[in-house]
């Protein structure tokens, strides 16, 4: 059995009682990447001295897709953030539909997506395009459920296959999280072949919970193989809670996605 896929996992949820840059620290002892969401939490040069691997932080700090005002902030924030993510050496800037605010909600909440939704959306998404080919970096959009973030637009997997594959730029990818796809529309084999050109990274927790591999309904061994079979090599990061002991939790997710 080897690593078949890059792994990382998201070092906000894991280690709680202890520093980020502790917690980044470990997963570079772990082999693993490490993800982020948002960096004015944290002290970048104690980041930085730790030598880790950084592979996705959230690409924004305020903004939206779908409206002129929310675009030219998404895109004034992600030009900022862009600069982080540079110095941190980070692979990929997430996006989403809109900010999110406390416990996930969407701070622009739209039950009902419009014809000229979509326009600017598309608008924006090839603004930040150009800005990522200016700065030398990749850009993600993330699926989110209507759960978990009620009234995000343009969250459901279908929506951000839509925007993404008709813009097709190297620029902008996938950012697939299939805890997210489990809970909107299920099928995650199905949906993994469908984003497969365009993923720029696969995210994995289980459902219910949220918690690591192995914990609830979702056949993550499975899903390794499919992607394995179906030819994907780039990176899987865990963004999951741990149900109990964090090394336990990222021991779980290696087993499952090592084949």
């Amino acid at each position: 059995m080897s690593q078949t896929f890059p792994l990382a996992a998201c070092a906000e949820m894991l280690w709680l009682d202890k520093p980020i840059e502790w917690r980044a620290a470990r997963l570079r002892e772990r082999g693993l990447g490490v993800g982020l969401w948002n960096y004015p939490d944290h002290d970048l040069a104690k980041l930085e001295a730790t030598g880790a691997n950084f592979t996705i932080m959230n690409g924004y700090l305020e903004g939206r897709l779908a409206d002129a005002d929310g675009a030219d902030m998404l895109v004034a924030s992600a030009r900022e953030t862009a600069q982080v993510g540079k110095r941190l050496g980070v692979d990929k800037l997430n996006l989403h539909g809109t900010g999110l605010g406390d416990g996930g909600i969407p701070i622009w909440q739209h039950e009902v997506v419009d014809g000229q939704m979509w326009l600017k959306a598309r608008d924006t998404l090839m603004r930040l395009c150009d800005l990522a080919e200016n700065e030398g970096v990749v850009f993600t959009l993330e699926n989110l459920n209507l759960m978990d973030h009620p009234g995000c637009p343009f969250g459901s997997t279908a929506d951000v296959l839509a925007l993404v594959s008709s813009i097709d730029r190297p620029e902008l990818r996938i950012n697939l999280d299939l805890y997210h796809t489990q809970i909107g529309e299920g099928d995650l084999v199905r949906w993994c072949e469908k984003c497969l050109p365009w993923i720029g990274e696969v995210q994995v927790a289980d459902n219910p919970g949220r918690c690591e591999p192995g914990t609830g309904e979702i056949n993550y061994t499975g899903i390794a193989r499919a992607l394995h079979k179906m030819g994907y090599i780039g990176p899987v990061g865990m963004e999951a809670w741990a149900a109990g002991d964090s090394d336990a939790a990222v021991d779980a997710f290696v087993a499952a996605f090592t084949l």
